[in-house]
């Protein structure tokens, strides 16, 4: 049972790989290069039930009530499985994204595994509260909740960070008992079908985990978000899109988990050790060519280290290396396709005609023949704009930020809450109180100080604004997955 067929990336419904009609497909591209890597069984809404049914008849079927330590183990078993297969799963990511062979080792497949271990931990782990209730008379209730898997989930994902964010949301649905239906992007369908191999692989039951590929709009995703056989939906993508897919459940008022887009805000003080922050900006600005929501487009700077924090950061960008994803010495890889780099290509016109100055990039680099045709562009360093100005105020999702200075502490908060997003801010500064002060004000769901994309998997994770809904990460996952039932003893 293999994830391909011929060049066919193929759909996986009730434990099986599904033939691909050749006459429903489509192309999917090498990001690095431009060339055609293979066909994409596109599924339509005939298929999407299918797997919506199968996944209602494995929880009938008994997975809703398997044992806690059953799953919990089960997953276990997958990240043995993935780590054993790592290098298929790095070739995989490799290929999707274009992203260089080196992170895909160091976090995309490192962070699968982690992500199945740590919900095998936190479900295994975890309890729920009780409460005696005094009565009349002397007598007293007992309260106690259980956990019932929320269903059948939609487990939608993007194209920036496939598998990792793949398996942050199918590892706890599974560790709850829930069945799911995932349609990965259109643009990286590779490592949501071969983990189907490794779940099944490892005895995960036929119809527990579904991968249908597509688009949206009058395609996989559409079928599947509208689907009444879908119990709940859990989303990472853009915020607009988000939108849409709250308006496609509303009628049946299903729940959403929704990690959206970000404007995320850096703020750094003229007390700060300034080679840290550089690290560390460099890290936020460009860490896979910025397509990361977490990433960051807005540099704010007092004006005491202005200068030194520009001159900095644009060694840093001039030193980053753009090549081959297979080669060690790669730091940046492309933007996922063509169509996403006209997009930050517009803005970067936007921002020059809005009066920016360049300092560094701002354009498509020159790579040769073999990597002439990819989705290649330049790490981009501005200043000159403001908050007034559209690339300050909206997602470009690219390797690029703008420094804007500021005086006072109170002009830094408001100038980084002074936007529809909110999802992740850092503040740089070695005066530990303003730190703790400073990051508690900002209005996100993830707040650094002197650092960047740290995580704890058992802490909240989300969005609010524009980047939002709802929270994931250790228990938060669980209360999102499941569905607490009350029970009610008088004794």
């Amino acid at each position: 049972m293999t994830a391909q067929h011929g060049l066919w990336t193929r759909n996986f419904v009730d434990g099986q790989f599904v033939e691909p009609d050749t006459d429903r497909g489509f192309e999917q591209v090498e990001p690095a290069t431009g060339r055609p890597i293979a066909r994409v069984h596109e599924a339509d809404a005939a298929l999407v039930d299918r797997a919506v049914q199968a996944a209602r008849r494995a929880l009938a079927n008994g997975w809703a009530d398997t044992a806690v330590r059953e799953r919990a183990a089960l997953l276990r078993r997958a990240a043995d499985r993935i780590e054993e297969r790592f290098e298929e799963f790095v070739a995989a990511e490799v290929a999707d994204t274009g992203k260089p062979v080196t992170q895909a080792r160091e976090l995309d497949v490192a962070r699968a595994l982690t992500n199945f271990r740590t919900f095998a931990d936190v479900v295994a782990a975890a309890g729920l509260e009780s409460f005696l209730t005094d009565l009349a008379g002397g007598r007293q209730a007992l309260n106690y909740a259980v956990r019932k898997p929320l269903g059948v989930v939609a487990v939608i994902v993007p194209w920036n960070l496939p598998l990792l964010l793949l398996t942050w949301k199918v590892a706890p649905a599974l560790a709850c008992g829930n069945a799911v239906v995932v349609k990965p992007s259109e643009e990286t369908p590779a490592t949501a079908t071969l983990l189907a191999e490794v779940l099944a692989e490892v005895g995960l039951p036929p119809g527990v985990y579904n991968v249908v590929h597509g688009f949206g709009q009058d395609s996989a995703g559409e079928h599947l978000v509208t689907h009444p056989g879908i119990d709940g939906v859990t989303f990472t993508g853009s915020s607009a899109t988000g939108s849409h897919v709250m308006k496609a459940v509303a009628p049946r008022v299903r729940p959403v988990s929704f990690e959206l887009g970000g404007k995320n805000a850096a703020i750094v003080f003229d007390d700060v050790d300034l080679d840290e922050a550089l690290t560390g900006l460099t890290k936020s600005v460009f860490t896979n060519t910025g397509q990361v929501c977490l990433c960051t487009e807005r540099v704010y700077v007092q004006r005491g280290v202005f200068d030194d924090i520009a001159a900095g950061l644009v060694e840093r960008a001039r030193g980053l290396r753009l090549g081959p994803p297979e080669d060690p010495q790669t730091t940046t890889g492309p933007l996922i396709s063509h169509a996403h780099r006209k997009k930050v290509l517009d803005y970067f016109a936007l921002a020059e005609q809005d009066g920016a100055t360049v300092l560094t990039g701002g354009g498509v680099p020159a790579l040769g023949t073999e990597l002439g045709g990819g989705s290649w562009i330049e790490p981009t360093i501005w200043t000159g704009l403001t908050n007034a100005h559209r690339p300050v105020r909206e997602e470009i999702f690219g390797p690029v930020a703008a420094l804007i200075p500021f005086s006072t502490e109170e002009e830094a908060i408001a100038l980084a809450n002074d936007t529809d997003y909110g999802l992740a801010a850092s503040v740089w500064t070695n005066d530990l109180r303003r730190g703790h002060r400073v990051a508690q004000r900002m209005n996100v769901g993830m707040s650094w100080v002197n650092t960047w994309f740290l995580r704890d998997l058992r802490s909240p994770f989300g969005g609010v604004g524009l980047s939002g809904i709802g929270r994931e990460g250790g228990e938060s996952s669980l209360h999102f997955y499941t569905e607490p039932t009350n029970v009610c003893v008088q004794l």
